[in-house]
């Protein structure tokens, strides 16, 4: 039986009150609010523990590294939104619905998963003063 830490417990916490998919860094940086000296790899080894009590769902986008949700916000049908400029990822709780017939013929679909991509609310609105302005957001990139 594992044995619940401050750690642990820190993480977790950080998890569930983000409401959205964490990386291992925004984790760390979150339960180092409430838990002094921790270290990645001690946010690592919890991550793992989390993953196998099914505490929290990894949530894996084409290119990225790993980023962990809670099991109750992950067991919920829902989709990802990543921003180009900050890079967060947000869930997305809207779903196209049937994608069946998008199959070439003879195909079967048994799941699918849908990743948007764009700039966040914050980003956007960083782009907006930034050109008002007449001057480029640090990190934003200008995708017409």
């Amino acid at each position: 039986m594992e044995r619940t830490t401050r750690q642990k417990t820190a993480i977790q916490a950080a998890i569930e009150s983000a409401r959205r998919p964490l990386s291992a860094q925004e984790i760390l940086e979150q339960a180092s609010l409430q838990v002094t000296q921790l270290g990645i790899a001690t946010v690592y080894r919890n991550l793992k523990s989390l993953v196998l009590e099914e505490k929290v769902h990894v949530v894996t986008l084409p290119g990225e590294n790993p980023r962990y949700e809670s099991n109750a916000i992950a067991n919920h049908h829902h989709h990802h939104f990543q921003c180009t400029s900050c890079q967060r990822v947000f869930d997305v709780h809207d779903c196209p619905g049937d994608l069946k017939r998008m199959a070439p013929q003879g195909f079967v679909v048994e799941r699918h998963e849908l990743t948007l991509y764009g700039r966040c609310a914050d980003c956007n609105a960083a782009g907006e003063v930034a050109a008002s302005a007449g001057t480029a957001p640090h990190g934003c990139a200008d995708h017409a």
